[in-house]
């Protein structure tokens, strides 16, 4: 049976990496997708390659901006150039501001449009470009990463919040829109421990949100990559008969404490 081919964006570090490394592992091809620095990437790759050298998985890496329509549309040129297919699209590629909520004038217009542009253009010029090769071999999928934000009305700021929440509503129109061929779902991680987040927080602030998030868990977790990428493994491959869903993988953080 020919090999099948999972597209990750966003994919050069954090939950992105996770993804690739997990598929490629698997037996996947996998294409490792970045917008600005190549070595993260590549050594991203590198990683794939050897978790891949028994089955024979082979690696794409390619260079896009999802924000950027010509650049999605490049981006499934090569893979249909590399291997004619697409049995999996992960949106993951991201961005926010990292502001605290009570602080409005630190939002603008410009912040909540750059943020829209990748969390949920994006996402959508991503399907929009590789639909024709996902309806080849159905059934495929599309996996978009949201977050708890879209569900609380927290995270990083209120553009990222809601951009989530709009990523949500895109996900369950796209569903509809798409089936039966291609299934579209969403994981919702909670606080993932990531360089992106703690660089983004700084050391202190990123200690306390640890601290706090850890105290009202249910599981009194904060996550790792590899959880998010196994229920985007499951959501992208296992969930045949689930679609316009929301996998939240939180450790409980939006229970009411008892």
């Amino acid at each position: 049976m020919e090999r099948k081919v999972c597209v990750v964006t966003g994919s050069s570090s954090g939950i992105g990496a996770a993804i690739v490394r997990l598929y490629a592992e698997r037996g996947w091809n996998v294409v490792i997708n970045y917008s600005r620095e190549a070595a993260p990437a590549e050594a991203v790759a590198e990683e794939c390659r050897a978790l891949a050298k028994v089955s024979g998985a082979e690696v794409l890496v390619v260079q896009a901006n999802v924000a950027v329509d010509a650049d999605c549309v490049a981006l499934a040129a090569a893979v249909q150039a590399q291997w004619g297919r697409c049995d999996v699209l992960v949106n993951n590629a991201g961005t926010t501001k990292f502001v605290h909520a009570r602080k409005l004038d630190a939002l603008d217009m410009d912040d909540f449009q750059r943020i829209y542009a990748v969390n949920v253009v994006g996402a959508f010029q991503m399907v929009r470009a590789l639909e024709p090769l996902l309806k080849l071999n159905p059934p495929a999928a599309v996996v978009n990463m949201s977050s708890i934000a879209s569900l609380t009305g927290m995270g990083s700021s209120i553009a990222y919040a809601a951009s989530k929440g709009a990523l949500n509503t895109l996900t369950m129109s796209l569903a509809r829109a798409l089936g039966p061929q291609i299934r579209v779902n969403a994981v919702c991680p909670g606080l993932v421990e990531t360089p992106w987040l703690q660089n983004g927080l700084g050391a202190e602030r990123y200690a306390a949100m640890v601290a706090g998030y850890k105290a009202r868990a249910a599981l009194a977790e904060i996550i790792q990559p590899e959880d998010v990428a196994r229920a985007a493994w499951y959501l992208g491959v296992d969930a045949t008969k689930t679609t316009g869903e929301m996998l939240s993988v939180d450790g409980g953080a939006k229970l009411i404490p008892l």
